[in-house]
């Protein structure tokens, strides 16, 4: 549904997007990560047919983005973070502008726009000026704006933005319910977010795509193993790391001091080795009592960090998606563009498994 090739963006002379190249099949949903500067509005917008591109390509829905800009918008419903809104308008007789834009049915118009807003739940408001609407219900005009023409591709930036908690929540849940027949890309600077909503992820750092796929494939990847955490105390900690580092199937054990004279073991094991057992059953037998045993999983922010920091961004660019660094604004490296790149290789990235 949406194929990227080679996908490059100057700005006179500054690279801010590296030959990226992914694709999204149909009915997922997929996360689009990157720290300030990785690229990611540049794509986005070169993706919707704001920009053009240096040199690439990208088709949507079939369509070329750059030589057939009508069907690719009639194909993709855009919702930035920042939504642009007729503030004069009430919600109603915007909707109803924005399908005579889009090309809707004049006699599919009223259903349409009672659908939209009963999904974004703009009852309430349906007669409202927009410009006396708080930041998260243009943030719902902006999605029901994304879903009027009915299109089969989504790109969301930032969707949840300025919602309350319980609005962030139905928002996940239609995003969710959404891409069960059709196609989402959504950027987000909440990784627990993107875990939530996304089955797939692309990391781009540097104007390049740094890993991408099934979110539950690439923690594994990154754990290599399953993780044992031990707590407890008791006589030669370093004795105890030293006999659970020899056992069969442990790869490494890490020993850190914790409150009220306790440590904790941090213990990497093969894979196919369920060690909790063993592990407890040492500990015991060295006199050790125990408040914690348990098998560690991975988050997506574990292997964003991983990966970001391994393309050479720095640390705390890399944490930026964690801390809500990632966000949208300008592009343009004269206005202190944050999609700014760095040359290198490019990737193919292709994420499968259509649901």
């Amino acid at each position: 549904m949406i194929d990227v090739e080679g996908l490059t963006k100057y700005y006179g002379s500054f690279l801010a997007v590296d030959g990226v190249s992914f694709g999204v099949p149909e009915g997922q949903v997929v996360g689009l990560l990157g720290p300030n500067g990785a690229g990611k509005t540049t794509i986005i917008r070169m993706l919707t047919c704001f920009m053009p591109a240096t040199h690439g390509s990208a088709r949507i829905n079939g369509y070329d983005a750059f030589t057939q800009h009508l069907q690719v918008r009639q194909s993709v419903g855009y919702m930035p973070e920042n939504v642009p809104l007729y503030e004069d308008m009430r919600v109603g007789e915007y909707l109803e502008f924005r399908c005579r834009i889009k090309a809707v049915e004049k006699s599919k118009r009223s259903a349409r726009i009672d659908e939209v807003i009963q999904r974004c739940q703009l009852d309430d408001r349906r007669k409202q000026i927009i410009g006396t609407l708080s930041k998260g219900y243009r943030q719902r005009v902006g999605l029901a704006d994304a879903l009027i023409g009915n299109p089969p591709v989504l790109i969301l930036d930032e969707p949840t933005v300025g919602l309350d908690p319980g609005q962030i929540r139905e928002a996940r849940n239609l995003i969710r319910e959404l891409g069960r027949h059709r196609t989402v890309l959504l950027s987000s600077h909440i990784l627990s977010e993107i875990e939530q909503i996304c089955s797939s992820v692309i990391i781009i750092a540097g104007g390049q795509v740094v890993a991408s796929g099934p979110i539950a494939e690439l923690k594994e990847t990154l754990a290599g193993g399953r993780q044992v955490i031990l707590e407890g105390r008791g006589p030669e900690p370093e004795g105890l790391r030293h006999a659970i580092a020899a056992m069969p199937g442990v790869n490494s054990v890490q020993l850190a001091k914790c409150d009220g004279g306790y440590h904790r073991l941090t213990i990497e094991a093969a894979r196919d080795a369920d060690i909790r057992q063993a592990v407890g059953d040492m500990a015991f037998a060295r006199g050790w009592s125990l408040r914690a045993l348990s098998g560690a999983s991975v988050t997506l922010e574990d292997y964003y960090i991983r990966a970001v920091t391994r393309s050479g961004a720095s640390p705390a660019a890399a944490a930026g998606a964690t801390t809500g660094g990632i966000t949208s604004g300008p592009d343009g490296p004269a206005t202190g563009d944050k999609d700014a790149g760095t040359s290198g290789s490019a990737d193919s990235h292709k994420i499968g498994g259509g649901r």
